[in-house]
């Protein structure tokens, strides 16, 4: 769903974080200090490598968890964000705690939503597969589920591709079967040049990460998602939040929730 975003006279106003941050970047230059300005700039989610725009990525989206706190969903929405994906388990029996409200709250303010699970290595696959069937609801117009697969966060066990793709491929045709949606793979680079590399798990949507550039192919594939921010800041949410943009036009995106089962990716657009 997608929407133009007319900001009233208050949504003008710079937001305090704005305020401040300018406060202090002129402080920083007035003192001489370039370099500090920017790393300053950087370290607290004002300044980005990437920066898409609107009109080049007109869907872009948040994913959150319990981390990011009490959301103020209504602020969230007067930006013009298109979906928001929601962290609902991770492992065989951890469920956030803030799933319940964020999914309820977001979907009261209009948000299209969907729901991500962390993939640990040290639970088999099926196992994981119950924690987040249990967790999430199943709702026609939710956005397909995801499965974050990435080094960062996980135990210590490092399993070969082989054995990770043993429990992962049942994690995934558990959720396909029961949502009737084919799931979409969220990875890191640094897993997809280990796990996916020869092309493992080509069938489903990728969705990728890379905060410091716009990628264009990865592992010999193109992306349907792109995570480019780990530390924007947003309007009624305190701290830091991943942002991402879609791989598409809002028709194009109404099209791939409409499809239910996704055969293959979106080509960017040049």
């Amino acid at each position: 769903m997608s929407a133009v975003f007319n900001p009233s006279p208050a949504q003008n106003r710079r937001p305090v974080w704005q305020r401040v941050a300018i406060i202090v970047v002129i402080v920083l230059l007035l003192s001489g200090s370039l370099a500090a300005a920017c790393g300053w700039l950087i370290l607290n989610g004002y300044l980005w490598f990437n920066m898409p725009t609107f009109s080049r990525y007109p869907v872009q989206g948040l994913d959150i968890s319990a981390h990011q706190g009490e959301i103020n969903w209504k602020s969230v929405a007067t930006e013009p964000w298109s979906f928001v994906y929601i962290k609902a388990t991770e492992g065989g029996d951890f469920k956030d705690p803030a799933f319940a409200r964020n999914w309820e709250q977001s979907r009261r303010v209009g948000l299209r939503r969907g729901a991500y699970h962390f993939f640990t290595f040290c639970r088999p696959g099926l196992d994981q597969a119950r924690n987040f069937i249990q967790s999430v609801p199943h709702e026609s117009d939710s956005l397909p589920p995801v499965v974050d697969l990435e080094f960062g966060g996980n135990c210590s066990k490092r399993p070969s591709t082989q054995q990770l793709l043993a429990e992962v491929q049942p994690f995934l045709d558990a959720l396909e079967k029961h949502y009737g949606k084919k799931p979409v793979v969220y990875a890191t680079d640094t897993f997809a040049k280990t796990h996916l590399a020869k092309r493992e798990l080509s069938n489903y949507p990728l969705w990728y990460r890379d905060i410091l550039r716009e990628p264009r192919e990865i592992v010999g594939r193109s992306w349907l998602f792109w995570q480019f921010s780990n530390r924007r800041r947003v309007e009624g949410i305190t701290g830091f939040v991943d942002a991402n943009v879609f791989a598409g036009s809002p028709s194009q995106f109404n099209a791939w929730l409409g499809q239910g089962l996704v055969k293959k990716s979106f080509q960017l657009e040049d």
